[in-house]
């Protein structure tokens, strides 16, 4: 690891996301006077990020999701708030952030940079004009696009995409979903459990389009034609893409930091560069790049002891996921990457029980659909955590 001399014996944080916020409630709950500077590009609120794909069912405006603005929080953590500010390079040597309003020192600094939403390379006039929401800057203009319209096209059918697909459905839109696989949740859900879900979606009014992908986005008048791979053309009013995260790994290649998937870090969350610490969206542990809330809470409670000197490892326990889909509300626990074993559908009155099993029984992973959401404890019990 790289040596460095330390300037200054603040910690701070560039992200203002859940990660950035939850390791300084975990610091704070340790050590009540410890210097804390967090760094953000954006106006330092906090907000619930899961709450942007079901807010328009509930008929909340950007500004109700922010439950407390920057200086609120400036007060109630005890911390500095740079905010609206960029970070353009990290000395590693001087332990000195380059910021849009000057040079910042730091005693130990932690990335929680996030991620972005990855965009497919579009062909069409209108390919600039194919939105995201990754943020609540990008919700506002979100909200603002749709207003009056009809029709959304949502590319990908993963977990935002199906979580984005109820909601407009729910507010009256009628919504396209596109996506290169045979089935909503590809990565999550086994098949017939993912048929129950698309079958409950259907009838809210989702129309799906799947194994193609999107090859133009062309503006017509007031009609965004889109030409799908499979050679069929639907028409839109807006289209919002969901088809993926991919960690912000800039800052840190450019500081010399590994990457691979995400912002390389051991079990202590540190990096390939002394002091320097990275944790949520962009952060990769043995090899697992995890964007779920879970995650980024057990990941902040190890993190905070280490950060004032109480090196503490990371473990993750099994962590389900709540996919908010209220046409057939969805909790999933995958198996690990080519874990050993099959899945077993058992239907039951008003949902699914999908349990993927080793050859000796054992439980590896589910899928809980419906009234089987009850079973979420019982069944996480017998998981084997994800990193011990």
């Amino acid at each position: 690891m790289t040596q460095n001399t330390p300037q200054s014996s603040a910690i701070v944080i560039i992200g203002s996301g859940l990660a950035g916020y939850t390791v300084i409630r975990e610091i704070r709950k340790l050590d009540k006077t410890a210097p804390i500077t967090l760094i953000t590009r954006d106006p330092g609120y906090f907000y619930s990020k899961p709450m942007l794909s079901t807010a328009l069912a509930g008929k909340k405006e950007a500004a109700q999701l922010i439950s407390t603005p920057a200086d609120g929080m400036e007060t109630q953590l005890e911390i500095t708030i740079l905010s609206e500010t960029n970070v353009s390079a990290i000395n590693t040597n001087a332990q000195t952030l380059q910021t849009s309003k000057g040079e910042v020192p730091y005693g130990k600094l932690v990335m929680a940079l996030g991620a972005d939403q990855i965009r497919l390379p579009l062909e069409g006039n209108a390919a600039g004009e194919v939105l995201t929401v990754n943020d609540l800057e990008d919700y506002t203009r979100f909200r603002k696009a749709i207003t009056g319209k009809k029709n959304i096209a949502i590319l990908g059918a993963g977990l935002i995409g199906c979580e984005f697909a109820n909601d407009l459905a729910l507010g009256g839109y009628e919504v396209d979903v596109i996506d290169l696989s045979a089935q909503p949740l590809g990565r999550l859900l086994p098949e017939q459990a993912a048929k129950e879900l698309q079958a409950k979606l259907s009838e809210a009014g989702v129309r799906w389009h799947f194994s193609t992908t999107v090859q133009s986005v062309n503006r017509s008048g007031d009609i965004l034609q889109i030409t799908l791979a499979s050679g069929h053309c639907i028409t839109s009013d807006v289209v919002l893409s969901a088809v993926g995260l991919k960690p912000r790994l800039d800052l840190a290649k450019a500081a010399g930091v590994n990457t691979g998937l995400g912002i390389q870090v051991n079990r202590e969350l540190e990096t390939s560069v002394t002091n320097v610490y990275a944790l949520g969206d962009c952060a990769e542990v043995d090899g697992l790049v995890l964007p779920y809330v879970m995650p980024i809470m057990q990941a902040a409670r190890a993190l905070a002891p280490t950060l004032i000197g109480q090196r503490t490892a990371l473990s993750y326990p099994a962590m389900p996921v709540m996919v908010k889909t209220p046409a057939l509300p969805t909790i999933v626990s995958p198996p690990a990457k080519g874990a050993n074993g099959a899945w077993k559908t058992i239907p039951v009155e008003g949902g699914i029980e999908a349990r993927f099993e080793s050859p000796e029984g054992k439980l590896l992973g589910f899928a809980l659909m419906g009234t089987a959401t009850a079973q979420r404890a019982a069944l996480t019990k017998e998981l084997p955590p994800i990193l011990s």
